[in-house]
């Protein structure tokens, strides 16, 4: 890390160690990422009928889930921390992109849940740009909210009301 990028977390007094809130951001997101991988377990039997376009979902969406952990517990501000960053920010915008073809029950509509796709497709670049402005109060502030609404809230409302991940695990 340049001494400039260091200097700048400091004079926006904002810590590059996870604090309480990320520590359990981090954790929550591995308990989406067991209940994704039971259900997907346990749904083995229908997975030739399923879609390419909801594979595809499914698979960025794991990668934004163990990245997650990942990205919040350690140092920040470190080369590391900025591929892992990008990995994340790529999965979460091919998510929110992909979510848009994946209507199943109800072809041709978008539902409530498409409102954060939209979010994250306009937040994620937003995100990008903060970090590489070194505005790390942005940052973190934009990193929590997508991870909060977009991984975690709509990663809850995939498993009721009778949806795919729901009818697998709960089914």
């Amino acid at each position: 890390m340049r001494a400039s990028e260091a200097l700048s977390a400091r004079e926006q007094g904002v810590s590059r160690t996870p604090d309480k809130l990320e520590k359990l951001l981090g954790w929550l997101a591995l308990v989406m990422l067991a209940f994704v991988a039971a259900a997907v377990l346990r749904g083995m039997d229908e997975w030739g009928r399923v879609p390419a376009v909801v594979w595809l979902h499914l698979a960025t969406i794991v990668v934004a889930l163990v990245l997650t952990p990942m990205l919040l517990w350690r140092v920040r501000g470190t080369r590391r921390h900025r591929v892992l960053g990008y990995g994340w920010s790529a999965a979460m915008f091919a998510t929110a992109i992909d979510s848009f073809f994946v209507r199943l029950s109800h072809p041709g509509h978008l539902g409530p849940i498409h409102i954060l796709s939209a979010l994250t497709v306009v937040l994620v670049p937003v995100l990008v740009i903060s970090a590489r402005r070194h505005d790390v109060y942005r940052h973190r502030r934009m990193v929590r909210g997508l991870i909060i609404g977009a991984l975690l809230i709509a990663g809850f409302f995939t498993f009721p009301f009778n949806r795919l991940l729901g009818h697998w695990l709960l089914g």
